[in-house]
C-alpha cells in the first residue's frame, strides 16, 4: 500500500536519507510515497519481443465518460540502464490527474545502439495508440514525453519523421503535443566513449533532434533545471529557440530548486515542493495547443 505524502520539506530530506543509509535507491524512495489513489496500475504488458519488451499503464481509477489524454513516457539512463518499474510515482502522478500513462521498456547499451532504441520506442507509441481505447485514452491525444536520454527518445520521434513513419504514424497529424524534461537535442560533439559507441561516432549530426524541427510540428513543453550537471540546460535553450525560428509553438520553462534528477522526482508527492512539474506537464498535456505564439 502506498504510503501517505509527507509535506515538511525537512522531514522529507531527513527520511531520504535515512532510507538511502539503509540501502534504497532514490526512485524506491519515491515510489513507496507515490499517491496513495486516483489511479489503476496495468503490469507487464507487452508491446514487442524480448526481455525489454513489456510496457506499464497508468490510468485514471474509475475512468468512465471521454477518453483521457495519452501519455507516452520515456524513461532516462543514458541509453545503457533503466526500467519501468523505477518510475512508477511517474506514472501514478500522471494518472491521478487523469492521463492515461504509457511507460516502456526499450533496448540498451551494449545490447543496442542507435538507432535500436528509437525504433523500440516508435513500437511502443504505435502499441499504445493501437490499445488506447482498452484503458480508455484517447488515441487521438497522443502526448510523446520523457526524462533525459528517454527526451532525447520523445524528441526523435517527434520531430524526426523517420521513425514514427516506419510504424504507420505521422507526428505531424498523429502526435499533439511533447513533452522534453532535461532533455540532450543537441550535444555535439560527443565526448564520452561509451556514448561515441552508441551513436556511432562523435560529430553524427544525423542524430540530433534539433537538426529535425520544421514548421508544423506538434506544441512543445520544454523543462530544465537553472543548473544541471548532466545535461547542460543550454539544450533546452537552443530547440526552444529553433522551435520559434520555426513559428511553432514552445512554453520554456527553468526551475531554479531542481537539478537533473530532482526535476523527474518532483512528479512524485515527497519532492513536489521542489518545482511544480506535475501542475505544468499535466495542463500542457490536457490542452498543448493551449500555448501562444511568441
Amino acid at each position: 500500500m502506498a504510503s501517505p505524502a509527507i509535506n515538511s520539506a525537512s522531514t522529507q530530506s531527513g527520511l531520504i536519507r535515512r532510507w538511502a543509509a539503509r540501502g534504497f535507491s532514490a526512485t524506491s524512495i519515491l515510489n513507496a510515497f507515490q499517491p496513495r489513489d486516483g489511479w489503476r496500475h496495468h503490469a507487464d504488458i507487452p508491446h514487442q519481443d524480448g526481455p525489454r519488451g513489456l510496457l506499464d499503464v497508468y490510468t485514471p481509477a474509475g475512468a468512465s465518460g471521454a477518453p483521457a489524454p495519452l501519455a507516452v513516457f520515456f524513461y532516462g539512463g543514458s541509453w545503457q540502464s533503466g526500467s519501468r518499474e523505477l518510475y512508477r510515482f511517474v506514472g501514478a502522478s500522471l494518472a491521478a490527474q487523469g492521463v492515461v500513462t504509457v511507460i516502456p521498456d526499450y533496448r540498451v547499451h551494449p545490447q543496442a545502439r542507435y538507432p535500436d532504441f528509437l525504433e523500440d520506442a516508435a513500437r511502443a507509441v504505435r502499441f499504445a495508440r493501437d490499445n488506447a481505447e482498452r484503458w480508455n485514452g484517447n488515441p487521438r491525444h497522443l502526448i510523446l514525453m520523457g526524462h533525459s536520454a528517454g527526451a532525447y527518445n520523445a524528441a526523435m520521434l517527434t520531430y524526426d519523421k523517420r521513425w514514427l513513419n516506419a510504424v504507420g504514424l505521422d507526428p505531424v497529424t498523429d502526435v499533439k503535443g511533447f513533452v522534453g524534461l532535461a532533455g540532450p537535442y543537441d550535444f555535439l560533439p560527443v565526448v564520452d566513449p561509451v556514448l561515441q559507441t552508441i551513436f556511432g561516432g562523435a560529430n553524427r549530426i544525423d542524430t540530433q533532434p534539433i537538426r529535425y524541427v520544421s514548421n508544423g510540428a506538434p506544441p512543445a513543453l520544454l523543462v530544465a533545471p537553472h543548473k544541471d550537471r548532466v545535461v547542460s540546460p543550454n539544450n533546452t535553450k537552443r530547440l526552444a529557440a529553433h522551435i520559434r525560428g520555426h513559428r511553432g509553438k514552445v512554453r520554456e520553462l527553468h526551475y531554479p530548486k531542481v537539478g537533473h534528477l530532482s526535476l523527474i522526482g518532483a512528479f512524485s508527492p515527497m519532492l513536489r515542493f521542489l518545482a511544480p512539474v506535475l501542475a505544468d506537464v499535466s495542463a500542457f498535456v490536457r490542452n498543448p495547443s493551449g500555448i501562444r505564439q511568441p
